[in-house]
């Protein structure tokens, strides 16, 4: 074993270490790299030449179209949790199925997918699910291992279910490798590897796992059922109002998955320009919920507001050219 290899295995270790004990991320990784890049130089498995090609590989990354999709989607999730869209979710769907066994737990597993493909982010849905329906899941009897697993399970499907924050990361990685294999296998045109591909390798597993997730709770329901029991303390209110109820608040994140997943699997968009769909609707979303939400009458400014933002990013485009992938792109380009 060379000394590269060895230097890659404890650098990965190195950091699981500095992750785990607390350690900031960004500062974790860009400091066990530093610290294993001047290792390295000493133990002569690097020249210090080698760092030339770090402007460059920087530049690269921001220049990345693709890449652009992963703060997009950041940012739509963002959003998606600070609206309080995920809790009006839970609290719609645990009513709705609270009554029969394991409701609750299939009202956390059916919010968790939607969120995993809304946002493509683990952290917010986690913590979410986390302080809403944890303390409600025990306060009714379900079991804590139960309940803790659950939420983690279903909060960590942003993982695999598109729009992934992690598939967008690796569609660089695994296209330049991709790329190069069949280059070197001598296939000096192979066809493109793209976000939308991993997209779409990944649907089916991400669902198979809610399957799954769901199979599980209900085999707990038969086996164990008083680890998940039925909740009776629900609002007492019509079936029709709550069908009402429940499809006036799914309807929203829902147009945002097909308006986002549809476009890409289709092929009528690329990720990133799925990823600013994405992006504009969490606002009008957000937004449609302050004017419903508003204590002193209801308020269109946000939705006119964001009307008006899209009616002017539509004369920008017209105007102007607004591609940046050009090789010179003018200055009054540049400013639009």
């Amino acid at each position: 074993m060379d000394v590269l290899t060895i230097l890659d295995l404890l650098m990965f270790a190195t950091a699981c270490v500095f992750l785990l004990a607390g350690f900031p991320v960004a500062f974790t990784l860009a400091g066990t790299a530093l610290i294993f890049m001047a290792l390295g130089i000493l133990l002569g498995g690097l020249s210090p030449s080698d760092l030339s090609a770090l402007p460059s590989r920087i530049f690269g990354i921001m220049t990345n179209e693709v890449l652009i999709a992963a703060p997009l989607f950041i940012f739509m999730g963002v959003v998606l949790e600070r609206s309080r869209v995920a809790e009006e979710l839970l609290d719609e769907m645990g009513a709705l199925f609270g009554s029969i066994r394991g409701g609750m737990g299939y009202s956390v597993l059916f919010v968790g997918t939607l969120m995993a493909a809304s946002t493509g982010i683990v952290g917010a849905t986690v913590v979410t699910m986390g302080l809403i329906s944890l303390p409600a899941m025990l306060r009714r009897g379900y079991d804590p291992q139960l309940s803790t697993g659950l939420i983690s399970a279903a909060g960590t499907l942003g993982q695999i279910i598109p729009p992934s924050i992690i598939l967008i990361l690796l569609s660089d990685v695994i296209s330049n490798a991709y790329q190069k294999a069949q280059l070197e296998a001598g296939n000096f045109s192979p066809e493109p590897l793209s976000v939308g591909d991993l997209f779409a390798g990944a649907l089916i597993p991400g669902l198979g796992l809610v399957a799954l997730y769901a199979g599980y709770i209900t085999l707990m329901g038969v086996l164990r059922p008083e680890t998940c029991p039925p909740v009776n303390d629900q609002q007492a209110i019509s079936p029709g109002e709550r069908l009402i109820r429940v499809a006036g608040t799914l309807a929203p994140p829902i147009l945002l998955i097909v308006s986002v997943l549809g476009s890409i699997l289709a092929g009528i968009t690329t990720p990133t320009e799925a990823a600013a769909v994405g992006a504009i609707g969490a606002v009008l979303i957000a937004g449609f919920r302050l004017c419903r939400k508003a204590e002193t009458g209801p308020s269109t400014l946000p939705i006119i507001a964001a009307g008006l933002a899209l009616i002017g990013l539509l004369a920008l485009q017209g105007m102007f050219d607004l591609r940046l992938g050009r090789e010179t792109v003018a200055g009054a380009d540049q400013a639009a």
